[in-house]
């Protein structure tokens, strides 16, 4: 029997639609006491088109850009309950060029639970994802994780940036094709030099996250794996639920950005280099 899919009278399967997804409802605990929200501390300045005038360009803007470089038209923001600085400041989105939705929780186990909190609204959707407060580059990375996923087809696509200290970042392991076999979270030692800083997903991936976070297992072990050992601040972790997909048969590639800069401003001390490297730039 003919495989139906070689008639040319059939019409062209429609890749999924790439919404971004920004988890932003931690309280900066490194960084306490602090006048607002990390997401919207300015880290540089950026040209007002209708003034001509240089403005604040704060933390969350320059991942919001990367989403529009990539043609990516909507993002949601999942926020704790009482950050309304953030929707106040990027209102609707026009800032940033996307359309921009909040949803609003009081409170969350970490990251991939702050995700979650979007799930009615990631059906037959693909999701770009990043830390608010990861200043990388290139502006062109998500366009490349989309563009790998779609040749690929795979279940996840993450960005890999040559780390300076892995005992505070999640390395990966990765053949010479961008396959990704084993992710390590913060080695006190290895011989792995990539960690991810940024993803692209399918829903098979949002479908997964959301039935892990409500397994009998991860309940039973929630206190081992929210803790200090895989995040700073001891809550759960995405590179958690990263490991137990790859161990479910989840497929996983990559894309290298060997020469990109990437800056987690999470901490005072990387915060200010932030503040020193883009407070003079415009762009």
């Amino acid at each position: 029997m003919n495989d139906p899919r070689e008639h040319s009278d059939l019409p062209p399967q429609v890749p999924l639609e790439v919404v971004g997804l920004v988890p932003a409802a931690g309280m900066a605990k490194r960084l306490q006491p602090f006048p607002c929200s990390k997401e919207v501390y300015p880290v540089g300045f950026a040209m007002d088109q209708k003034s001509g005038l240089p403005r604040p360009k704060v933390a969350a803007q320059y991942l919001l850009e990367k989403f529009k470089t990539a043609g990516i038209t909507k993002a949601f923001l999942v926020i704790k309950d009482g950050k309304w600085d953030i929707p106040n400041y990027f209102r609707e989105g026009d800032l940033v060029g996307l359309s921009l939705a909040y949803l609003v929780i009081a409170g969350s186990l970490g990251p991939p639970d702050t995700l979650d909190r979007a799930y009615p609204f990631l059906a037959q959707k693909r999701v770009a994802f990043g830390f608010p407060d990861i200043l990388f580059g290139p502006d062109d990375a998500y366009a490349r994780l989309i563009q790998r996923q779609e040749e690929t087809g795979v279940d996840v696509v993450l960005g890999l940036h040559l780390i300076e200290d892995p005992r505070v970042w999640d390395m990966v392991d990765c053949d010479e094709e961008g396959r990704i076999h084993a992710l390590v979270m913060k080695p006190a030692s290895t011989t792995l030099t990539y960690g991810w800083c940024c993803a692209v997903w399918t829903p098979v991936f949002t479908d997964f996250l959301h039935r892990f976070l409500r397994a009998d297992e991860t309940k039973r072990n929630l206190d081992r794996l929210a803790s200090k050992a895989n995040d700073p601040g001891g809550d759960l972790a995405v590179g958690i639920v990263l490991q137990a997909a790859m161990k479910a048969g989840l497929v996983m590639q990559s894309v290298k950005f060997p020469g990109a800069r990437y800056l987690d401003i999470g901490t005072p001390e990387n915060l200010l280099k932030a503040v020193r490297e883009f407070g003079g730039k415009i762009g």
